[in-house]
Protein backbone atom coordinates (compact mmCIF):
# COMPACT_ATOMS: atom_id res chain seq x y z
CA UNK A 1 0.00 0.00 0.00
CA UNK A 2 1.38 3.33 -1.21
CA UNK A 3 -0.48 6.60 0.74
CA UNK A 4 -0.13 9.31 -1.72
CA UNK A 5 0.66 13.29 -0.13
CA UNK A 6 -2.11 14.81 -2.83
CA UNK A 7 -0.20 18.30 -1.70
CA UNK A 8 3.84 18.16 -2.20
CA UNK A 9 3.95 20.82 0.54
CA UNK A 10 4.15 19.58 4.11
CA UNK A 11 3.02 23.08 5.40
CA UNK A 12 -0.35 22.53 3.67
CA UNK A 13 -1.74 19.74 6.28
CA UNK A 14 -0.64 21.83 9.26
CA UNK A 15 -2.76 25.06 8.52
CA UNK A 16 -6.11 26.05 10.28
CA UNK A 17 -9.06 27.11 8.16
CA UNK A 18 -12.73 27.27 8.59
CA UNK A 19 -13.00 23.55 9.41
CA UNK A 20 -10.03 22.31 10.76
CA UNK A 21 -9.90 25.30 13.06
CA UNK A 22 -7.76 24.34 15.89
CA UNK A 23 -7.54 27.99 16.80
CA UNK A 24 -10.26 27.59 18.66
CA UNK A 25 -9.56 27.63 22.12
CA UNK A 26 -11.58 24.57 23.45
CA UNK A 27 -9.72 22.68 20.62
CA UNK A 28 -6.08 24.30 21.75
CA UNK A 29 -6.84 23.66 25.43
CA UNK A 30 -7.76 19.83 24.43
CA UNK A 31 -4.73 19.74 22.58
CA UNK A 32 -2.68 20.68 25.04
CA UNK A 33 -4.01 18.22 27.82
CA UNK A 34 -3.64 15.48 25.45
CA UNK A 35 -0.20 16.19 24.88
CA UNK A 36 0.62 16.69 28.56
CA UNK A 37 -0.83 13.18 29.13
CA UNK A 38 1.80 11.18 26.40
CA UNK A 39 4.85 10.03 26.63
CA UNK A 40 6.25 11.36 23.20
CA UNK A 41 5.12 12.38 19.37
CA UNK A 42 3.78 8.87 18.47
CA UNK A 43 1.84 8.48 22.11
CA UNK A 44 0.22 11.75 21.45
CA UNK A 45 -1.05 11.30 18.47
CA UNK A 46 -2.10 7.41 19.52
CA UNK A 47 -3.99 9.03 22.47
CA UNK A 48 -5.27 11.99 20.30
CA UNK A 49 -6.81 9.26 17.76
CA UNK A 50 -8.47 7.25 20.43
CA UNK A 51 -9.81 9.93 22.08
CA UNK A 52 -11.50 10.93 19.25
CA UNK A 53 -12.52 7.06 18.07
CA UNK A 54 -14.02 6.81 21.99
CA UNK A 55 -15.00 9.97 23.62
CA UNK A 56 -16.52 11.58 20.72
CA UNK A 57 -19.74 9.64 19.83
CA UNK A 58 -20.68 8.97 15.93
CA UNK A 59 -23.79 10.92 15.45
CA UNK A 60 -25.86 8.30 13.79
CA UNK A 61 -24.17 5.69 16.42
CA UNK A 62 -26.19 7.70 19.53
CA UNK A 63 -29.27 8.57 16.42
CA UNK A 64 -28.62 12.31 17.30
CA UNK A 65 -29.87 14.76 14.55
CA UNK A 66 -28.03 17.32 14.78
CA UNK A 67 -25.15 18.17 11.87
CA UNK A 68 -21.69 19.24 12.95
CA UNK A 69 -19.02 20.28 10.97
CA UNK A 70 -15.83 21.83 12.11
CA UNK A 71 -13.75 20.44 14.77
CA UNK A 72 -15.23 23.14 17.23
CA UNK A 73 -18.50 22.31 16.67
CA UNK A 74 -17.46 18.44 16.99
CA UNK A 75 -15.77 19.24 20.48
CA UNK A 76 -18.63 21.15 21.69
CA UNK A 77 -21.58 18.73 20.40
CA UNK A 78 -19.43 15.86 21.34
CA UNK A 79 -20.27 13.97 18.29
CA UNK A 80 -20.30 13.83 14.81
CA UNK A 81 -20.30 11.57 11.76
CA UNK A 82 -17.57 10.29 9.94
CA UNK A 83 -16.34 13.65 8.48
CA UNK A 84 -17.28 15.42 10.84
CA UNK A 85 -14.60 13.34 13.25
CA UNK A 86 -12.04 13.53 11.07
CA UNK A 87 -11.94 17.01 11.06
CA UNK A 88 -11.77 17.16 15.20
CA UNK A 89 -8.78 15.03 14.86
CA UNK A 90 -6.92 16.76 11.77
CA UNK A 91 -6.87 19.92 14.24
CA UNK A 92 -6.39 18.30 17.50
CA UNK A 93 -2.95 17.03 15.88
CA UNK A 94 -2.30 20.26 13.87
CA UNK A 95 -2.19 22.00 16.78
CA UNK A 96 0.90 20.48 17.86
CA UNK A 97 2.36 20.67 14.20
CA UNK A 98 1.59 17.29 13.88
CA UNK A 99 0.53 16.95 9.49
CA UNK A 100 -2.57 15.23 9.30
CA UNK A 101 -4.90 15.47 6.22
CA UNK A 102 -7.88 13.85 5.01
CA UNK A 103 -8.58 10.42 3.38
CA UNK A 104 -11.45 8.72 1.56
CA UNK A 105 -13.23 5.50 0.76
CA UNK A 106 -16.41 4.78 -0.81
CA UNK A 107 -18.78 2.30 1.04
CA UNK A 108 -21.83 0.59 0.46
CA UNK A 109 -24.23 2.34 3.38
CA UNK A 110 -25.85 0.10 4.89
CA UNK A 111 -25.79 -3.90 3.35
CA UNK A 112 -29.56 -4.64 3.73
CA UNK A 113 -31.42 -1.15 4.11
CA UNK A 114 -29.39 0.89 1.82
CA UNK A 115 -26.97 -1.10 -0.63
CA UNK A 116 -25.64 2.54 -2.26
CA UNK A 117 -22.08 3.64 -2.56
CA UNK A 118 -21.10 6.88 -0.18
CA UNK A 119 -17.89 8.51 0.74
CA UNK A 120 -16.60 7.90 3.92
CA UNK A 121 -14.10 9.83 6.07
CA UNK A 122 -10.90 9.18 7.64
CA UNK A 123 -7.53 10.73 8.56
CA UNK A 124 -4.30 10.36 7.25
CA UNK A 125 -1.25 11.00 9.43
CA UNK A 126 2.72 11.74 8.85
CA UNK A 127 4.55 9.83 11.18
CA UNK A 128 8.04 12.16 11.25
CA UNK A 129 10.20 9.69 13.23
CA UNK A 130 9.13 6.93 10.71
CA UNK A 131 9.56 8.64 7.56
CA UNK A 132 5.75 7.62 6.58
CA UNK A 133 2.21 8.16 6.14
CA UNK A 134 -0.54 6.03 8.22
CA UNK A 135 -4.31 6.43 7.88
CA UNK A 136 -6.21 6.41 11.15
CA UNK A 137 -10.12 6.17 11.75
CA UNK A 138 -11.87 7.78 14.55
CA UNK A 139 -15.59 6.54 13.11
CA UNK A 140 -15.93 5.17 16.51
CA UNK A 141 -16.24 1.25 17.48
CA UNK A 142 -19.50 -0.47 17.48
CA UNK A 143 -21.35 -3.19 16.23
CA UNK A 144 -18.14 -4.75 15.35
CA UNK A 145 -15.41 -2.68 13.83
CA UNK A 146 -12.68 -2.27 15.55
CA UNK A 147 -10.42 0.45 14.18
CA UNK A 148 -7.47 0.75 16.25
CA UNK A 149 -4.26 3.04 16.26
CA UNK A 150 -1.28 1.08 14.43
CA UNK A 151 2.22 1.99 12.36
CA UNK A 152 2.99 -1.12 10.78
CA UNK A 153 -0.63 -3.08 10.45
CA UNK A 154 -2.98 -0.42 9.01
CA UNK A 155 -6.83 -1.80 11.17
CA UNK A 156 -9.38 0.64 9.74
CA UNK A 157 -13.28 0.41 10.71
CA UNK A 158 -14.26 -0.80 6.89
CA UNK A 159 -12.48 -3.60 5.03
CA UNK A 160 -12.91 -2.54 1.63
CA UNK A 161 -15.23 -5.34 -0.55
CA UNK A 162 -13.91 -4.44 -4.23
CA UNK A 163 -15.97 -7.11 -5.44
CA UNK A 164 -19.42 -5.16 -4.12
CA UNK A 165 -17.78 -1.91 -6.13
CA UNK A 166 -16.24 -0.13 -2.97
CA UNK A 167 -13.26 1.97 -3.01
CA UNK A 168 -10.50 2.93 -1.66
CA UNK A 169 -8.38 5.74 -2.14
CA UNK A 170 -4.85 5.59 -0.71
CA UNK A 171 -4.65 9.66 -1.30
CA UNK A 172 -4.14 12.12 1.72
CA UNK A 173 -5.59 15.49 1.16
CA UNK A 174 -4.91 18.44 2.69
CA UNK A 175 -8.14 20.11 3.07
CA UNK A 176 -12.15 18.72 3.46
CA UNK A 177 -13.37 17.82 -0.05
CA UNK A 178 -15.87 21.15 -0.82
CA UNK A 179 -18.43 19.02 -1.87
CA UNK A 180 -18.18 17.11 1.67
CA UNK A 181 -18.36 19.79 3.42
CA UNK A 182 -21.39 21.66 1.35
CA UNK A 183 -23.63 18.58 2.01
CA UNK A 184 -22.88 19.60 5.84
CA UNK A 185 -23.41 22.81 5.72
CA UNK A 186 -26.74 22.54 3.47
CA UNK A 187 -28.68 19.89 5.06
CA UNK A 188 -30.23 20.72 7.94
CA UNK A 189 -30.56 16.99 10.06
CA UNK A 190 -28.66 14.40 9.56
CA UNK A 191 -31.91 12.51 8.67
CA UNK A 192 -31.78 14.77 5.97
CA UNK A 193 -28.18 13.90 4.85
CA UNK A 194 -28.52 10.35 4.83
CA UNK A 195 -30.73 11.03 2.14
CA UNK A 196 -27.87 13.13 0.53
CA UNK A 197 -24.78 11.35 1.15
CA UNK A 198 -22.07 12.36 -1.26
CA UNK A 199 -21.75 9.84 -3.66
CA UNK A 200 -18.75 11.78 -5.78
CA UNK A 201 -15.81 14.33 -4.65
CA UNK A 202 -14.32 17.42 -5.72
CA UNK A 203 -11.01 15.84 -5.62
CA UNK A 204 -9.58 14.16 -8.08
CA UNK A 205 -7.55 10.68 -7.54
Amino acid sequence: MNIIQYSSKIKDYLLANEIIDFTDKSIANLSNELLNLSKDRIDFIKQTYEYVRDNISHSADINNDMITCSASEVLKAGHGICFAKSHLLAALLRYQSIPCGLCYQKIILDDETAPILVYHGLNGVYIEECDKWIRLDARGNVNGINAQFSIETEQLAYPIRYNMGEQDIFVVYPEPDVKIVERLRTNKTRTELWNDLPTELAYKF
